[in-house]
């Protein structure tokens, strides 16, 4: 397929879709299942589809060109989007939901702590992690089930207060279930379109409330601890840096505020998509036995006995192939919403000022055309001589552009040292009948937890 972006693009066509008088049964299904109705409006549609959905109509893109436009080459003229836009009256103005100038200043804020060479220093703190939740997981051999999701939301969280906080999360008790009850709240946001008053005693919200006073009193007890240390101005770690950028707000309850925002929208979108990530390589490599027994294989060939460094990265890379045919078959961020701020054309169609517009890396990276059997869990395909012709834009598990996920490499390095632990040592079976479904929220996570039993390697 052949496709112009921009306004000398020829023609204002109308994009195809269903029509207005199917939008209840839309919603419906979008509530239901949002996953399938993507994918079947895709195979019905094509690759440019006119989505209404009640008040709001999506123009939904899938194509790689159409996200080099979206994302990278008209990037300015589009602004997060349906969903987000909402969830902001749950998350704040974090690095996920912020516009403009204000986002500029918290990325220039925050990018210093994902240098490379930063990331690399913090190489032996997360694979220490690893290891001690290879160990953790080994004290259940021959026992019941263990809740694999659960666990890596809380390695993952540890790993964040390391590597980008310098605190022990796990002094913070129940912060996991708080983070959870935010996600919650900030998926009904977007799915109510906010149209549900903040002060209504549904229980979701009153967990909420609760959830984010709870946030708050970590976060104030973050800073306390921070600045009691009397090292700020020399520390490079995220709340160091914020406590600088925050004190330069003229009203202090705004810094204080920001503060919040920027930590717990750090905090829920690093954990929550690799802890997904991990999941699904999981579930995955079990449904594989081939597949886990070369992850076997590598990692003690390039581990030993040992605990990973840095270095072994670049030895790992049946593990980082792995991990990105996960990433294409369960993108973390399924979904990336945006609004058109002028008048412009994708593909030959015309996109109004105020246009809802979606990408959706989950159909994405199923395109058949860029994508032979594209259900098929198939980690070879990311060997470098079968890539090397695929449209750069055809997998986007981070994203791209100028909002590119800025904590990639971290994330990456995690992913790579965890599989590689966990799976030198052991195997992890499914409970057998049990029905793994995808729950796409803000991230695309496991819908209710994933039991496993744990097994020697």
């Amino acid at each position: 397929m052949t496709t112009t972006q921009g306004p000398t693009a020829l023609g204002r066509r109308d994009m195809p879709g269903p029509s207005r008088w199917s939008a209840p049964q839309l919603l419906t299904r979008m509530a239901r299942n949002r996953l399938e109705v993507m994918m079947d409006v895709s195979a019905r549609y094509g690759d440019a589809v006119r989505l209404p959905l009640g008040p709001k109509t999506l123009h939904f893109f899938n194509h790689p060109d159409h996200a080099r436009y979206l994302l990278a080459e008209n990037s300015t003229n589009y602004h997060k989007g349906i969903g987000l836009i909402h969830a902001r009256r749950t998350l704040g103005d974090g690095l996920l939901t912020s516009e403009g100038e204000l986002w500029h200043k918290q990325r220039k804020t925050i990018q210093p702590v994902f240098q490379p060479k930063r990331i690399a220093r913090q190489a032996d703190a997360i694979a220490d992690e690893a290891v001690k939740l290879a160990r953790r997981l080994g004290t259940h051999i021959g026992g019941g089930p263990v809740d694999i999701r659960h666990e890596m939301t809380e390695l993952t969280l540890g790993v964040l207060g390391r590597s980008l906080l310098d605190a022990d999360l796990s002094a913070y008790q129940g912060i996991g279930d708080s983070f959870e009850a935010v996600q919650d709240q900030a998926m009904f946001e977007m799915m109510s379109l906010s149209s549900v008053p903040t002060w209504v005693p549904l229980p979701k919200q009153l967990r909420f409330r609760r959830a984010r006073a709870d946030l708050q009193v970590i976060v104030d007890r973050l800073v306390a601890e921070r600045k009691a240390r009397g090292d700020v101005q020399t520390s490079d770690d995220v709340v160091s840096r914020l406590i600088e950028s925050t004190a330069l707000e003229a009203d202090p309850a705004v810094g204080r505020q920001r503060m919040r925002d920027e930590l717990v929208t750090l905090l829920l979108a690093g954990h929550e998509t690799t802890a997904s990530t991990l999941s699904w390589t999981f579930y995955l490599a079990d449904q594989h036995p081939e597949i886990w027994q070369r992850l076997h294989e590598e990692a003690v060939t390039v581990l030993g006995d040992r605990t990973p460094v840095y270095e072994d990265l670049h030895n790992l890379r049946y593990t980082a192939m792995v991990v990105d045919e996960v990433m294409r078959m369960y993108p973390p961020v399924w979904l990336l919403p945006r609004m058109a701020v002028a008048d412009d054309e994708v593909g030959g169609f015309h996109v109004p000022a105020g246009a809802d517009v979606v990408l959706c890396p989950y159909t994405l990276h199923r395109h058949p055309e860029f994508w032979t059997r594209p259900d098929q869990f198939d980690p070879d395909r990311f060997d470098p001589a079968r890539a090397a012709d695929r449209p750069r834009y055809a997998y986007i598990p981070f994203g791209a552009g100028p909002r590119f996920c800025v904590g990639n490499n971290l994330g990456m390095m995690e992913t790579a040292f965890v599989v590689a632990a966990v799976a030198r040592e052991l195997r992890l079976t499914m409970v057998p009948d049990y029905r793994v479904v995808p729950e796409p929220m803000l991230t695309l996570r496991i819908r209710g937890g994933l039991p496993m039993t744990v097994h020697s390697a």
